[in-house]
């Protein structure tokens, strides 16, 4: 990897409040292309927050947020930041997968309609090529048998890998995972996170935030502990799973592991 290349995912002092509550204080992280950060920590300590700042879904308080060289949200001029157009939000955000816990999918289209939407309406895709992606992104997550089924025809663990493949559909250059297994059937997590590794071994950087210490320590190049709106400690999975040299890391992986 060059020196020069210019992380994925940089956040420098990232703020975010609702309200009176921080509930960021001042995150600072960086991802190199083709790498997976796990964040790990209790409810309520602002992991999926992060998250959702790094696409834009919610918008920052303070500090700065880049993805792929490129501000998020905002254009600098001079020493201000200004807030982009809706629009242009939405041309950027294509560019980075998001799924959500609860997979989200339209439950009146069928799992490819599901995956050919927004490739057809945002990036103005053909409806010919959109199909040939979808399926076989469809297939690609052991999905090809269930084509024109709609969601409620489908398991929990099926929807998440139609919501992986939807994601997937754009092509972008992130992918960020809000605990995708954790509405899941102990069961049907296995295959979830069997697409996930894959995507790992493809090279796709990943940013996922998980309750899977299992998951995080076999794929995770770093793993990112967090609590309170803070990054408490991070490393690889051995430096962060196996010997935290944090008090409240080590207190959190004693009731998880």
């Amino acid at each position: 990897m060059s020196a020069t290349q210019e992380p994925m995912v940089r956040a420098e002092a990232v703020q975010k409040r609702f309200g009176r509550v921080e509930v960021l204080k001042g995150v600072s992280l960086t991802v190199q292309p083709g790498e997976v950060t796990c964040i790990i920590g209790p409810s309520g300590s602002g992991k999926s927050t992060f998250l959702r700042c790094v696409n834009h879904l919610e918008q920052i308080d303070g500090g700065r947020l880049s993805v792929d060289g490129e501000l998020v949200g905002y254009r600098q001029s001079g020493d201000k930041l200004y807030e982009l157009r809706e629009s242009e939000v939405a041309r950027k955000r294509a560019d980075i997968g998001m799924v959500f816990q609860h997979f989200n999918l339209f439950g009146h289209m069928t799992a490819l309609q599901n995956v050919c939407e927004a490739p057809v309406q945002v990036k103005r895709v053909s409806k010919r090529e959109a199909r040939e992606t979808g399926m076989a992104l469809l297939e690609r997550v052991g999905l090809g048998e269930k084509v024109g089924n709609y969601p409620s025809q489908l398991s929990g663990g099926q929807q998440q890998r139609v919501a992986i493949a939807r994601a997937l559909a754009m092509r972008p250059k992130l992918m960020l995972f809000d605990e995708p297994t954790s509405a899941l059937d102990p069961e049907l997590v296995g295959d979830v996170l069997a697409v996930m590794r894959q995507l790992a071994e493809e090279g796709m950087t990943m940013l996922v935030v998980t309750h899977e210490m299992g998951f995080a320590r076999e794929v995770a190049d770093t793993v990112v502990f967090m609590d309170e709106g803070m990054i408490i400690e991070a490393g690889t999975p051995d430096q962060v799973l196996v010997h935290p040299r944090e008090a409240r890391t080590q207190d959190f992986l004693s009731k998880v592991l």
